[in-house]
């Protein structure tokens, strides 16, 4: 009985299982136009702040690793050389450029460019909402299947680690912890999941709790 338990369990945490949540929800491929999220879901103060911030595009991928045991989603940990945001934990990407022919080209291309992950083992699966952070980005997270077979090299002026985090840990709202800390004298609210030695926080964490909210709440 326990093994299968178990078993059960994993199987709600495979790409597969995922696809199924993606498809019951209409979103496999969609974009969730008009539904946004981001940092002001927990500082409502900071609204008037976020609006007055000329908003960048950006777009991040979020690699669901098919494994037969359940999947793993692939993060990295951003080089101290970096002058904003270095040391932390982070999903490949950035900014949307114009070359750049869609938030799933410009996620795609980061995560060439990051971490060496080719074309090729990458298929996407759909969106989630738009989520807005304090430093004037507006963020697409693209959702993405990888099979497995791939290999990965962190380039060295922007990822000093890359690891996988099991989808059923990020998916288990006992995890999700609620942080705050001081920036600049004004204490600000965010989600974090400390994994081990690595603490997954901040925009990373808020997507990561979004894709929670959106598909296993």
């Amino acid at each position: 009985m326990e093994a299968e338990t178990l078993q059960t369990r994993s199987a709600r945490f495979t790409v597969e299982d995922f696809r199924l949540r993606l498809e019951a929800r209409g979103d496999a491929m969609a974009d969730p136009v008009g539904v946004e999220y981001g940092d002001h879901l927990l500082n409502p103060d900071i609204v008037q702040l976020m609006e007055r911030a000329k908003v960048r595009e950006a777009a991040v991928l979020v690699p669901l690793v098919d494994r037969p045991d359940g999947a793993g989603v692939i993060l990295t940990r951003r080089t101290q050389k970096l002058r904003k945001h270095s040391g932390q934990i982070a999903f490949p990407g950035g900014s949307i450029d114009p070359e750049d022919a869609s938030p799933e080209a410009a996620a795609l291309r980061e995560a060439r460019e990051e971490i060496a992950l080719a074309n090729r083992f990458v298929e996407p699966l759909g969106r989630l909402p738009r989520y807005l952070t304090t430093t004037g980005f507006r963020i697409t997270p693209v959702l993405a299947s990888v099979a497995p077979g791939f290999s990965l090299t962190a380039n060295p002026d922007e990822v000093d680690d890359i690891f996988e985090v099991p989808l059923s840990f990020l998916m288990s709202e006992a995890n999700h912890q609620r942080h705050s800390k001081a920036f600049d004298g004004v204490e600000r609210h965010f989600y974090a999941m400390p994994f081990g030695d690595r603490y997954i926080w901040g925009v990373t964490a808020g997507i990561i709790r979004t894709l929670y909210e959106r598909y296993y709440a």
